[in-house]
């Protein structure tokens, strides 16, 4: 049991996509992988992940829960470096599970100048060798996946899912995006949830897949290949409460027809503004309240002499919005080079829109989101690009739904 309080706190932080300092030296290859690296940011995660270490040490949550994609491309020095970063915690358990770009990640490199260099991959062997503590506080594992399932404290019950398809050794080959839940983890899934019952324990799901469409345009891939079962599964023994990853947006979908599983995911804390989710459980419910991260009082004197530390949400900000507009004012610029002002606001309009989807930020009146709709960016945007129409409506949202807290009632 991780804790005996009745009334305890847990944070849930997904996709760091930590690539370890020494797996490259700044160079020119590392250079080119950060401006395609879709608005990740891959120089200072150690620096934040240490920053944010150091507040757990302060503000001793139970644990640090952590839905997949520990590593840049499953580079096992980076895991590795990961685990080292969070070691010092003592009052804090590290709970881990493995995302698509962890486990036999043909993608893993290291940066030495100009030049790529294959890197040594993560195995499931190796996996559970690194993360021995996480699963040191199991109270079960499922044999055929890296799942596993630990009491929280005397009600409520986490069990920690594989959703990922991965091979058995290492490969040359780019990482699966698609993911799944195996027939023989889906029945250790209902023998664990089955368990739970019997014991009146309430049971959390964590995996890296989603379990819903948490947009109706942009799903593919994301969802679990198999949600039906889980579905199935969450509706039989009445699972309440699923935290997902992997989409890199911040997002939460209630029940949804005859499943009784409210789904939060949380936005990739390597991008955007640094989201992670505080998760209170009481007796009777459980509350989530996403924040954002200001590393700046744990920062170093060292630190606090560089300029995009101290301003690290500007510069996120600014990577995400012009990784976002970039592709888009490239192509369009071919087509409107006469009124280049015009090909900006619409690549500003679209990354602007993207990025408040990602941070949860996405609700707006029906006023405001008309006016956006009448702009003259807008419409040549989805004139010249109607495969985005769907899509962009789908971004904002009108009702009173939150994507940045819920409470959830037993």
């Amino acid at each position: 049991m991780i804790t005996d309080k009745l009334n305890a706190e847990f944070w849930v932080i997904s996709d760091p996509h930590l690539i370890a300092d020494s797996m490259h030296d700044n160079g020119q290859a590392f250079s080119r992988m950060q401006k395609t690296s879709q608005g990740k940011d891959l120089y200072y995660q150690e620096t934040v992940l240490s920053s944010f270490m150091k507040m757990a040490q302060e503000k001793k949550p139970a644990a640090i829960i952590v839905t997949g994609d520990i590593t840049f491309n499953g580079e096992r020095v980076s895991a590795e470096r990961f685990r080292d970063i969070f070691r010092p915690l003592k009052d804090t358990k590290l709970l881990i599970l493995p995302g698509n770009h962890d486990i036999y990640d043909g993608w893993s490199r290291e940066f030495r100048g100009k030049k790529q260099f294959y890197a040594g991959q993560i195995s499931p062997m190796f996996w559970k060798a690194i993360f021995d503590k996480s699963y040191g506080h199991c109270e079960s594992e499922d044999r055929s996946s890296l799942a596993y399932s630990v009491q929280f404290n005397p009600q409520y019950f986490l069990l920690m899912l594989d959703s990922n398809y991965y091979g058995s050794e290492e490969t040359t080959e780019a990482p699966h995006t698609r993911g799944g839940i195996g027939k023989k983890q889906l029945k250790w899934i209902e023998e664990q949830l089955r368990w739970a019952e019997q014991n009146h324990l309430r049971p959390i799901v964590f995996m890296h897949h989603n379990l819903y469409a948490h947009n109706p345009a942009v799903n593919r891939g994301y969802v679990l290949d198999n949600a039906n079962d889980l579905r199935k599964l969450c509706a039989r023994y009445n699972v309440k409460l699923i935290f997902s990853g992997h989409i890199h947006a911040q997002n939460i979908l209630g029940p949804q027809g005859t499943t009784p599983t409210t789904e939060i995911v949380t936005s990739s804390f390597c991008s955007n503004d640094q989201g992670y989710g505080v998760v209170r459980v009481h007796p009777k419910h459980v509350t989530y309240i996403r924040k954002t991260f200001d590393m700046n009082p744990y920062l170093t004197d060292k630190e606090k002499q560089n300029y995009t530390l101290t301003h690290f949400h500007d510069y996120l900000e600014k990577l995400q919005l012009g990784s976002i507009a970039a592709d888009l004012v490239q192509n369009d610029l071919r087509k409107n080079h006469n009124d280049i002002d015009l090909v900006r606001k619409m690549g500003n309009l679209f990354a602007r829109m993207n990025y408040n989807f990602y941070t949860g930020h996405n609700h707006m009146k029906a006023g405001e989101l008309a006016k956006i709709h009448a702009t003259e960016a807008y419409k040549t945007l989805i004139k010249q690009h109607p495969e985005y129409r769907l899509y962009l409506k789908t971004l904002y949202d009108t009702t009173d739904h939150s994507n940045l807290r819920v409470k959830i009632r037993y």
